[in-house]
């Protein structure tokens, strides 16, 4: 289908002022091309069954209708978070179970981590060899750093 026929289908079958510029080409259009005028004659037959398809006279509610759905609105009442859990209390005895099962597991997991990094007390030969060379407490600062460099350098694990 050309685009003059394309832009103007729509007015010609709404039924278009024929005096207007834009429909006198279309009409020119259909006088010129035969696979145009075919097509527009299968658009003008399916729009003429969707008019037949229309009511004969427009169909009212039934009394009180309006009224009906206004109290039904008026009814309900507004959703809240909280009454997802109120469903069922088969969900409520679940979502308990899972937190408990879950802080279970937390803590057994908290526990084994901490024997793991548990504090060691020294053995004895790291005491005897502090105790051993620990200097004097009137002893002056340069001792103190030998005396350091002695210990890092004799100890063994």
């Amino acid at each position: 289908m050309h685009q003059v026929i394309v832009d103007g289908l729509e007015q010609f079958l709404a039924g278009a002022d024929p005096n207007d510029p834009a429909q006198r080409d279309f009409d020119k259009h259909l006088e010129r091309c035969e696979a145009c005028r075919l097509e527009v004659r299968e658009f003008r037959e399916l729009s003429s069954l969707f008019v037949s398809l229309r009511a004969a006279e427009e169909i009212q509610p039934a009394p009180g209708f309006y009224g009906r759905l206004s109290r039904q609105i008026d009814n309900r009442a507004p959703a809240s978070f909280w009454r997802l859990f109120s469903l069922d209390p088969a969900f409520g005895r679940r979502v308990a179970f899972a937190s408990l099962m879950f802080l279970a597991v937390l803590g057994s997991y908290l526990v084994s981590q901490d024997s793991d990094v548990a504090y060691a007390p020294p053995n004895p030969e790291t005491v005897m060899a502090i105790e051993q060379n620990s200097p004097a407490v009137d002893s002056a600062p340069a001792s103190d750093r030998e005396m350091m460099l002695v210990t890092l350098t004799s100890y063994r694990p």
